[in-house]
């Protein structure tokens, strides 16, 4: 199966299994995948990730994180740069996701980082996704 857009596709299935209540999500590997899935336990809307297997059979499971009543702790996911229409930002314009409450996660020349860690190290680069 052919996927045009790999971020696109990752963010639908965490969607997806938080809405089906699933503990974990698979998907291939990639490092850019990696990196948002880094960000997103880091931030603490996933519980952990793990990439499993070797050469280019890889795939990255990662663990859903649920709060009380098991209600997702990702309320949303948007993604914002696509393939179509890639959105690019300066240091200056960084957005913010819900005032602050969210995370804006950047592909910026120094590595895959949160808008918070992208105002502190003045770059910009493209907006990858919004996640609430």
């Amino acid at each position: 199966m052919s996927v045009c857009d790999p971020v696109a596709d990752m963010l639908t299935r965490i969607r997806n299994g938080n809405r089906a209540g699933l503990e974990m999500v698979q998907m291939h590997h990639s490092n850019l995948k990696n990196e948002i899935a880094r960000i997103l336990k880091k931030e603490g809307y996933v519980s952990d990730y793990v990439t499993e297997g070797h050469g280019g059979k890889k795939t990255l499971r990662v663990y859903l994180k649920y709060g009380y009543d098991h209600k997702p702790v990702i309320q949303g996911l948007r993604r914002v740069s696509k393939s179509g229409l890639r959105r690019y930002v300066v240091s200056t314009k960084v957005p913010r996701v819900l005032g602050g409450m969210g995370v804006a996660v950047l592909s910026t020349s120094t590595g895959v980082m949160t808008d918070k860690e992208a105002r502190k190290a003045g770059v910009g680069g493209e907006v990858l996704c919004f996640v609430w």
